[in-house]
């Protein structure tokens, strides 16, 4: 077998581990970085902030000024009073040489007594209980309270025996956070009766506790089911009787009619005139069907925009929100230690970490820059969103933006990925400005998010008392030169979360 060399000319594509960390921050969201620099920071000594090293300087001043107002002498003193400080400052500098060279002695006066040693760190450790009490009362404040302490709370004050507390506290513990009791009773009377040390409890005795723990804020609270939720709240309202009445038959007989709207079918039932029915429905609108939501927290989302857009003579700028993210730069010191040093092994590590440091600072300059082109390209694009409306989106892939910036697809998709925009109408995800199109009857195109926008305003707009249909908003669309199935408006609708014409009739405007 013969053997050859050859020589063979190929392009490859290789990512290299500074290419990829490029990579893995343009898709990293705010408060991803921020962590990613914070990292950066405690493991690379070259890497500063360069807000913190600006406030240290302007906090000390420079050694030279220091030295120049040491030298400063009062002109306003006379030459006889000139001669007399420095003859005392000689003596007192003799002096303190003097007790300095002589050897300290075995019993040294002590200018205080036990007592004012022993009052001053008992006054010091009450000072710090004190601050500690303090601090631990305001940690307690912030946390939130949830239903099922604030209901604990109450049973604690009702005058109950502690067996029936402990009852109380199971029950309580079955609660959801919409304030109702998710277990039926005999399971939990099972539950109770079988732990050990504990008199038999009966189903009449947890009635009565639950009946208790009903009679709690929020009213409704540990309702079996929205019925009696409801009848909980209708029962503290105070009406007519004739209105009393009517709210209850309502809610125990004809709830689900209530729920479809079906407004004729239980006038016919109860036989009512129609402006008791109208106070009826009226006061079981004002009941709550989740009267826990009142007390159980929510927990906010912050959203912290990576780009500001604003209108400055009749212009829109894009700008970067340099408040939320940190200046990092490299530190000069360090980066003189890097060239000065003499030991290779400090000269070695000194350099790695500033090759990092410039490596990670470009990458961070990058994404910056791309952001910034990439908003600069959707902006100008939806203008007229920024001016009008949502109802004036304009259509917009990812390819339209990439030739605009003449990057590649894969990178406007990262980018756009969790960063979001500010504008005068609002904070936006850089990918609620993509959208796809539809044909209208004239041969344009048009955003599937201005449709949206326009069928929303739509049914705001429409008579409660007579809905406007999916078939009704695509006739109405239509006339607006826009042509759209009616499938396609009832797939819009629900994606907005709007109910279908007869959910969304009322009886009462």
């Amino acid at each position: 077998m013969k053997q050859t060399l050859n020589i063979n000319l190929s392009t490859q594509i290789r990512m290299t581990p500074q290419l990829q960390h490029a990579i893995k921050l343009l898709q990293m969201s705010t408060l991803d970085l921020r962590e990613e620099i914070q990292e950066n920071l405690e493991n690379n000594p070259l890497l500063e902030v360069e807000e913190n090293l600006r406030q240290t300087e302007e906090a000390s001043p420079p050694a030279e000024t220091q030295k120049e107002a040491d030298s400063i002498v009062d002109l306003s003193l006379q030459p006889d009073q000139m001669e007399n400080e420095a003859t005392d400052k000689a003596l007192e500098e003799h002096q303190v040489t003097e007790k300095l060279e002589n050897p300290l002695s075995e019993e040294l006066p002590l200018d205080t007594t036990w007592e004012d040693t022993y009052q001053s760190a008992q006054q010091s450790t009450k000072e710090k209980s004190e601050n500690l009490n303090n601090q631990e009362y305001l940690t307690n404040n912030s946390s939130e309270e949830t239903l099922q302490d604030y209901l604990i709370w109450q049973l604690n004050l009702a005058p109950l025996a502690r067996e029936d507390k402990i009852v109380g506290l199971t029950l309580i513990d079955s609660i959801d956070s919409n304030g109702f009791l998710t277990v039926e009773l005999p399971e939990l009377l099972e539950t109770i009766n079988i732990e050990e040390d504990s008199s038999e409890v009966s189903i009449d005795i947890l009635e009565n506790i639950l009946g208790v723990i009903q009679d709690f804020d929020p009213t409704g609270v540990g309702a079996r089911n929205l019925t009696e939720c409801l009848l909980l709240q209708l029962r503290e309202i105070e009406a007519p009787e004739d209105l009393h009445k009517c709210c209850e038959d309502i809610i125990t007989n004809h709830l689900q009619k209530l729920a479809g709207n079906d407004y004729e079918n239980i006038k016919k039932s109860l036989g009512t005139p129609d402006p008791l029915l109208k106070r009826a429905l009226l006061l079981i609108r004002s009941l709550n069907p989740k009267p826990g939501s009142i007390i159980s927290p929510r927990e906010t989302d912050y959203v912290y925009p990576d780009v500001v857009v604003r209108k400055i003579t009749n212009n829109w700028i894009v700008e970067l929100n340099s408040d939320v993210l940190p200046k990092v730069r490299i530190n000069s010191l360090y980066e003189g230690l890097s060239k000065k040093s003499t030991d290779k092994s400090e000269k070695a590590y000194l350099k790695e970490h500033l090759q990092e440091a410039k490596w990670f600072i470009k990458s961070l300059q990058t994404r910056h820059e791309t952001l910034l082109k990439v908003a600069s390209a959707i902006v100008e694009v939806q203008k007229e969103f920024l001016d009008f409306g949502p109802e004036h989106m304009k259509p917009l892939i990812l390819s339209d933006v990439a030739q605009r910036t003449e990057l590649h697809e894969s990178t406007i998709s990262r980018i756009t990925n969790r960063k979001y925009l500010s504008t005068p109408r609002g904070v936006f995800e850089l990918k609620y400005f993509f959208s796809s199109h539809l044909g209208t009857a004239s041969g344009g195109e048009i955003s599937s998010t201005a449709i949206r926008a326009l069928i929303k305003k739509l049914t705001d707009e429409e008579d409660q008392t007579k809905p406007l249909s999916d078939s009704k908003i695509a006739a109405i669309l239509l006339e607006r030169d826009v042509k759209i199935a009616r499938r396609t408006i009832a797939k819009y609708r629900e994606s907005l979360g709007i109910p279908s014409s007869s959910e969304r009739k009322k009886y009462l405007k």
